[in-house]
């Protein structure tokens, strides 16, 4: 069980998805020890979508090519810095560009929302090369723009975009870390989730009327696999078979990436066998915006917000740090996710205000203070001395 925390039911909508229900449990529960995931593609990782924990990681933050992947960073871009109802003209080099297209004129003009969804679905590269220029005018622009964004934004650290399709470029790069977290970031946003997801679309051109579909097999079921949502597929020589799947159950949702496969059955198998060990070994919950974690003497809290965690479906134990982080290890000892935590200064101003209500003590005189005070009252007393003779006096003469 969380320290200090008491487990119910949350209802609360996460990072912009729709609503959904976590129960806690009440304590640790019992399970098989499951083995990793047997991995083929020379990179690949599986995180919680919500809450991003790493689930499994192989060679995760290793420098690799995305191909087309890198268009799950331009539809991003594109959704949250562009006006999707505006008109792009076509450009000569747009139309011409290599690659998977989806046939566009020089001169056409396409809402940029149907760019997005031609780059997206059908994975064109004249789509994608329309969205850079449309957005910043050339390439080079929109290559420091987005990487910027990219940064700032979806915190990527190793990540460097030339061009908006993936097409190969030695400074092109990214990794499979750096993916599932864009992924993750994205999948934010409910334009991008739907677009994502689409299995096929009915594309009105100027030079041709077709129904594109996903190049995703597992989304459009030639390979069928439960609870896939939404896909992106990749191929360039020198990147090889790549793919990036989200896919979502009753106790968790998924992100999988998977970079540099021969064959397109091995990046299949190995997102399979990445979505089988996600859904089968962990779940989702969330930290409530009133829990407290007493740890040391001090007492930390989430800041007022609700956070997503994953816990482990096995045994798991965690700890909070003298950062006030809290860690949460399966039962191997490997972290699955640390999340920082706000010591609570409550007490100490409660503590404070109580000695504020107190009786305010005495005052104590200090040495000179003491000093004063008796030469006064020695005054004092002579004066009543020196009166008192006097008077003694005075009764004396009048008896003489």
């Amino acid at each position: 069980m969380i320290i200090g925390l008491n487990w119910m039911c949350i209802y609360e909508e996460i990072a912009c998805f729709y609503p959904v229900f976590f129960c806690f449990p009440a304590g640790n529960t019992a399970a098989e020890e499951t083995n990793e995931p047997v991995i083929i593609s020379e990179a690949a990782i599986v995180t919680d979508s919500e809450s991003g924990a790493v689930l499994y990681a192989k060679n995760a933050d290793k420098k690799m090519y995305p191909a087309s992947l890198t268009k799950i960073a331009t539809a991003i871009y594109a959704i949250e810095n562009g006006d999707l109802n505006d008109l792009a003209t076509i450009s000569r080099k747009a139309a011409e560009a290599e690659g998977t297209q989806v046939y566009l004129e020089e001169g056409e003009q396409v809402p940029l929302k149907k760019l997005v969804q031609g780059m997206l679905i059908n994975s064109g590269n004249d789509a994608a090369r329309s969205i850079a220029e449309h957005l910043d005018g050339n390439i080079e622009a929109f290559s420091e723009n987005l990487n910027r964004y990219l940064k700032e934004k979806a915190g990527l650290t190793n990540t460097h975009f030339v061009n908006p399709h993936g097409l190969y470029d030695e400074n092109h790069y990214t990794t499979a870390a750096d993916l599932a977290k864009l992924t993750n970031y994205a999948l934010k946003n409910k334009t991008f989730r739907e677009i994502y997801g689409t299995k096929e679309l009915r594309w009105t051109g100027k030079s041709w009327d077709t129904t594109i579909f996903t190049h995703h097999r597992m989304l459009k079921g030639e390979v069928p696999f439960e609870g896939v949502t939404g896909g992106k597929t990749g191929f360039v020589d020198e990147a090889k078979q790549t793919l990036a799947t989200s896919a979502e159950y009753d106790s968790i949702k998924l992100t999988a990436i998977v970079l540099k496969a021969d064959y397109k059955r091995d990046i299949y198998n190995d997102t399979k066998n990445l979505l089988n060990y996600g859904h089968s070994n962990f779940e989702a919950a969330a930290l409530s915006s009133t829990d407290v974690f007493p740890s040391n003497g001090k007492t930390y809290t989430t800041g007022d917000k609700i956070i997503p965690i994953t816990l482990p479906k096995g045994n798991y134990e965690e700890n909070i740090t003298e950062k006030g982080k809290l860690q949460i290890k399966n039962e191997n000892g490997r972290n699955i996710q640390s999340v920082k935590l706000i010591e609570d200064k409550q007490d100490e101003v409660v503590s404070s205000q109580l000695k504020t209500d107190k009786e305010p003590e005495k005052e104590t005189t200090g040495y000179y203070g003491k000093a004063g005070l008796a030469l006064f009252l020695f005054g004092i007393f002579i004066l009543v001395l020196r009166k008192n003779l006097k008077a003694k006096a005075r009764r004396r003469r009048r008896r003489v």
